[in-house]
């Protein structure tokens, strides 16, 4: 059976690795020129179980409202006309009680976890490299009182068995010490020694590589356009350059993926959610850190990809505007040069946004629809690149008609 799968960021390429692994034929369509030319192109790159929080939570809507007078805050509301957005915020008002955070957070974790294991016999089955750094991660806070709620926050975590390590200012700078200039910010750190990172650009495109080996065929610069269709039951995409048929599709287009389900009268509860990204030439004599990380005060993490450094911030709800000035990035700036000094070349930055399909209460939408081969692997939000492996494994064993080894609780349409 031919499989169609709708994107080429990291979701469809790892869903179209575990088909083709199995010998499943395989075509992979995206408008774009190259695979993970999108959200996936210059992400966080944290692989960060322990940083699964929900993004719905008790202080959730106080810091969207507090976005619309003050400026400068990591998580923005912008207020347009979109019924869209109105709707996808109802649903995630609800999710924002203790007791949905909780329970969001908790399948989040499980998920990730899963997928992480995956990742990790992937890159070593087939000798991938993409940068990765896989000694932890560290989620440092400038304010007592925060870290205290923050540590207290870390239980959700812990009780779904992820080890997590509390630290003075002194043992931050033990563990990395490119922050020893930033040492009297510090009120200390969550260290997560199991967290990681890595590329995900790079990832995406070695895996891409082991998939053509394996018989998958890659039609780029396609837009796609709609469905040939009928009640239950697709029967080909429309592009722009000719329909695509197959005997099962799977919608992996991320924050596109509910435009085109629409299409087919699917309200897909994915929103996207803008997001900035700054990537900084180490040269010798650099001091630039080793581990990822996190400032929780201003939201900002930053990761190492061999001799670049990569910050990211913000989360904006402008709709599907990816536009960006050199102003948009003036607080991550400076709030990089005051972690790091002398971490890398601030005067030659690479800028770019992107969008991330978030959902109202964090989790993907995997799985099957109403269409009998029409299947979701979606709404990943921003652990895109720590969810991959997982959701690419679970839809791959949906199609073979297999059980998945992960509970799909909280994770269907």
């Amino acid at each position: 059976m031919k499989t169609v799968i709708l994107g080429g960021g990291i979701v469809g390429v790892t869903t179209a690795y575990y088909l083709a692994r199995e010998g499943h034929e395989v075509v992979v369509v995206d408008r774009q020129p190259e695979v993970a030319r999108e959200t996936s192109f210059a992400n966080a790159g944290l692989v960060a179980p322990g940083h699964a929080y929900t993004w719905a939570s008790p202080r959730a809507p106080k810091i969207l409202l507090k976005s619309l007078f003050l400026k400068g805050q990591a998580l923005r509301l912008k207020l347009r006309f979109d019924p869209r957005m109105w709707a996808w915020g109802l649903q995630f008002l609800a999710q924002c009680s203790a007791e949905r955070s909780r329970e969001n957070t908790a399948r989040k974790l499980r998920l990730c976890l899963y997928s992480q294991d995956l990742l990790q016999e992937v890159t070593a089955q087939e000798q991938l490299q993409y940068d990765l750094i896989s000694g932890g991660c560290l989620y440092v806070y400038r304010d007592p009182a925060a870290f205290e709620r923050g540590v207290a926050a870390t239980s959700v975590l812990s009780d779904g068995g992820l080890t997590l390590q509390r630290l003075t200012p002194d043992e931050v700078v033990q563990r990395e010490p490119s922050l020893a200039a930033a040492r009297s910010e510090l009120a200390g750190a969550i260290f997560c020694p199991s967290d990681a990172s890595g590329d995900a650009h790079l990832f995406s495109r070695q895996l891409a590589q082991r998939c053509e080996h394996l018989g998958v065929q890659f039609v780029m610069d396609r837009q796609i356009t709609g469905w040939d269709h009928s009640a239950d039951r697709i029967h080909a995409v429309r592009t722009d350059k000719g329909p695509i048929t197959g005997d099962r599709f799977v919608l992996a287009l991320g924050s596109y993926s509910p435009l085109l389900a629409s299409k087919l009268g699917y309200r897909l509860p994915v929103y996207p959610v803008k997001g900035y990204s700054m990537t900084l030439p180490i040269r010798p004599g650099d001091e630039a850190p080793t581990l990822g990380g996190v400032d929780e005060h201003n939201l900002v993490a930053w990761a190492r990809f061999g001799n670049r450094l990569r910050f990211t911030a913000t989360a904006e709800f402008a709709g599907y505007d990816t536009a960006h000035t050199p102003r948009d990035f003036e607080d991550m700036l400076g709030v990089a040069r005051q972690l790091f000094p002398r971490g890398a070349d601030y005067d030659s930055p690479s800028y770019w946004s992107c969008l991330r399909p978030m959902t109202p209460a964090g989790a993907p939408i995997l799985g099957a629809t109403r269409h009998r081969n029409l299947f979701l692997n979606t709404g990943h939000g921003h652990m895109g690149w720590t969810m991959a492996c997982g959701t690419g494994r679970i839809v791959a064993d949906l199609l073979c008609d297999r059980k998945p080894q992960h509970s799909l609780e909280g994770l269907t349409l």
